[in-house]
């Protein structure tokens, strides 16, 4: 879907920014919001181009950068950080060779804290994209990485056929 069909999608009135900001980010490849997307949504909403900012720099899930093709996002609340989340961080940053705000090199993966993910009962957790994992130790985290990254791989080789 493009840009100006996002935007009438929706009335333009800034009640809209989240959901039009939300649906920016995820139909670009990179899951970001760029600087030209911001002036676009503001001129749409008729606001200034310092509002959209606020709102995009305010909220963890939005991103101003490009990102890898999947989000890791761990869990920082207390509940999780009770249940060993560093630990869990720990073996992230150790199988993805990067630190949080990072992004490996071959664009898979990027690395993030978030606040909560509502799962407390299921602590230590963390989501990849849209998906949640709880329940997490350092040998659940290596296979869950490994299954994106095959699965990554392929994708990426069915797209890629011999002729």
């Amino acid at each position: 879907m493009n840009k100006t069909d996002i935007l009438h999608k929706y009335p333009p009135i800034m009640e809209n920014v989240l959901l039009i900001l939300h649906e920016f980010q995820n139909n670009n490849p990179h899951h970001y919001v760029s600087e030209n997307d911001l002036a676009m949504i503001a001129g749409y909403l008729n606001v200034p181009y310092s509002s959209i900012y606020g709102v995009v720099t305010y909220y963890s899930l939005f991103s101003l950068t490009p990102r890898g093709h999947y989000i890791v996002r761990i869990c920082n609340s207390p509940v999780c950080q009770m249940a060993d989340a560093i630990e869990i961080l720990a073996a992230l940053r150790i199988n993805l060779k990067i630190d949080i705000g990072e992004t490996t090199g071959d664009g898979l993966f990027t690395l993030e804290t978030t606040e909560c993910l509502g799962q407390c009962d299921s602590a230590p957790g963390m989501s990849v994209n849209e998906t949640y994992y709880g329940n997490l130790t350092a040998k659940k985290i290596k296979r869950i990485l490994k299954e994106y990254q095959n699965q990554s791989i392929i994708n990426n080789s069915s797209n890629h056929r011999d002729l």
